[in-house]
């Protein structure tokens, strides 16, 4: 059964016979800025994939390609949760801002990063600015119309059409600025792009449905509201857990002190800081109450599978064409066409289909089985798989992303009172965001440990510290002609392993769907009806 709770924020909210809403072309034009913002964040988390292998040949930094996005992710899942309470408490559109200027400093830092170490700090600060800009996109879409039609809106808009696109369309964009241009730009693209959304929020006034404090009583709200002490006591437990992942596949070994005492830390700092926000109830960064509500922590339990095995896919996808099939960075993102069509075409037709028959669950259901198998023909992949076979495979699995991505958000906003749709939503994309540091911190130690252990086996005269330092993509020039074959299947082999991790997850994705609910998101909640 689901947990009722006594919403923290419901009393701030503006009477609905007061409330203004946008029309017209400042509603188109509001809409669409905060969409390419949007779209901008995930072409950031997806457009790095196919540059990876040349990021890694130029800083010879093998190692930490799960770093370049796990270190995104990590930042972003430290602030994430707060952002509910920040949206809550400030204006809208001047805390969108913020976190968007934030994330801008971060992209232009990658650009001119001159050492891995340089690359994966700056891809932490634009992770600190992309933590708050999906909630803060959906909290400002949501307010500029009627409750009962802002899950249309923000479906169509946010989820199937250009975010859906940015998401999966990164790595083909991705590929042809890196190999016609430069790596580089996979992030100085975002500098154009964003001085135009910019100045478009600038010029139109965003309605806020809430009463939100005064700014000159910005410290005392800051102190009062946003649990300062829960967040200092939860980002370190998030820093430690996946530090003790990184390092106990790399530097240390699992047995360490350092790893062990890492886990360790996180554990009891976790506590710590699940007794803190018991202890101060609504005022809570993660509301307690909130997470106990069966559609909300089923929810976010689907979000981090579905976006633990979609990242960590797309990641290693582009690396077994580059690195096995010796495609270029174009070609590679040529390669993940049929994934993008799939996940488009699936995203629309779900999204339409759950707006006029009402019901998100079996789309969730479904995304789980076809996750599942599509993971599991990944991991069949070889050397000499043939071109008919893996279209076929990523079909599948691009059917599986595109038909599911979007149901969490969906239940997420039907399982809560209005008031507290931009606390909930922080914390399922504080599980999304999550999930990616996890996921792909797990799928970097699963391949690079396989390949270690298969280089031996397959490849045992080759010098695999060289193969290793070499890169994705320069390994071909530090192996001899009768390695070659050997070191390619290391390679395919350890891809495979990540996928074996992503069809795991599709199980989850699928045992967990049930618990979502069954809610007919036709109908307007009785809150809105009794407005």
């Amino acid at each position: 059964m689901d947990s009722p709770y006594e919403s923290a924020t419901d009393t701030k909210m503006i009477p609905e016979e007061k409330r203004r809403y946008l029309t017209g072309m400042r509603l188109y034009l509001v809409t669409g800025a905060v969409t390419l913002v949007s779209f901008l964040m995930l072409l950031d988390l997806s457009i790095i994939v196919t540059a990876i292998p040349r990021i890694t040949d130029h800083f010879n930094s093998l190692a930490d390609v799960g770093w370049y996005g796990s270190s995104y992710q990590i930042a972003s899942a430290c602030l994430q949760p707060l952002t509910g309470k920040v949206y809550s408490n400030f204006n809208s559109k001047w805390t969108f801002l913020g976190f968007f200027f934030v994330f801008e400093l971060g992209s232009l830092l990658c650009g001119i990063a001159n050492s891995s170490k340089m690359l994966i700090i700056a891809r932490a600060v634009a992770g600190m600015g992309g933590s708050g800009l999906m909630n803060g996109g959906l909290t400002i879409i949501a307010s500029l119309v009627p409750l009962h039609k802002s899950p249309g809106l923000i479906g169509m808009v946010m989820g199937f059409k250009v975010c859906q696109l940015g998401m999966v369309g990164g790595p083909l964009i991705g590929g042809v600025l890196t190999e016609k241009v430069s790596w580089r730009w996979c992030f100085y693209i975002n500098l154009p792009v964003g001085a135009i959304a910019t100045i478009l929020l600038l010029c139109i006034e965003v309605p806020d449905q809430m009463i939100k404090p005064p700014v000159k009583h910005a410290a005392t709200t800051i102190m009062r509201e946003l649990d300062l002490i829960g967040f200092a006591l939860f980002s370190p437990a998030a820093i430690q857990l996946l530090l003790a992942l990184e390092y106990g596949a790399g530097t240390y070994g699992w047995k360490s002190a350092t790893v062990i005492g890492l886990f360790c830390g996180a554990a009891a700092t976790f506590i710590i800081f699940l007794l803190w926000e018991h202890r101060i109830g609504n005022k809570a960064m993660i509301p307690l109450n909130m997470v106990a509500n069966r559609k909300v922590w089923t929810s976010c339990v689907v979000v981090m599978a579905m976006y633990g095995a979609g990242l960590a896919s797309s990641y290693y996808l582009p690396i077994y064409f580059q690195a096995v099939k010796d495609d270029s960075p174009i070609m590679s993102g040529v390669s993940l066409l049929p994934t993008i069509v799939m996940q488009i075409i699936f995203a629309v037709m779900s999204g339409t289909l759950i707006g006029r028959l009402g019901y998100y669950t079996p789309w969730t259901i479904f995304s789980g089985i076809t996750n599942s198998i599509g993971a599991g023909l990944l991991s069949t992949f070889t050397p000499h798989t043939s071109t008919g076979k893996w279209i076929g495979y990523e079909v599948i699995f691009g059917a599986s992303r595109g038909a599911g991505f979007q149901t969490p958000i969906i239940a997420i906003q039907n399982a809560v009172p209005q008031g507290d749709v931009s606390v909930a939503m922080a914390l399922l994309i504080f599980s999304q965001t999550l999930a990616g540091a996890v996921f792909l911190t797990l799928a970097n130690v699963i391949f690079d440990a396989g390949l270690k252990s298969l280089l031996k086996k397959d490849a045992p005269n080759a010098d695999a510290a060289a193969i290793l330092a070499a890169g994705a993509t320069s390994f071909r020039t530090v192996v001899s002609k009768a390695d070659l074959p050997g070191v390619l299947k290391a390679y395919a082999k350890s891809c495979d392993y990540v996928f074996y991790m992503a069809t795991g997850l599709g199980v989850v994705i699928f045992a967990f769907a049930f618990g979502m609910g069954w809610t007919d998101v036709r109908k307007k909640k009785p809150s809105e009806e009794k407005a």
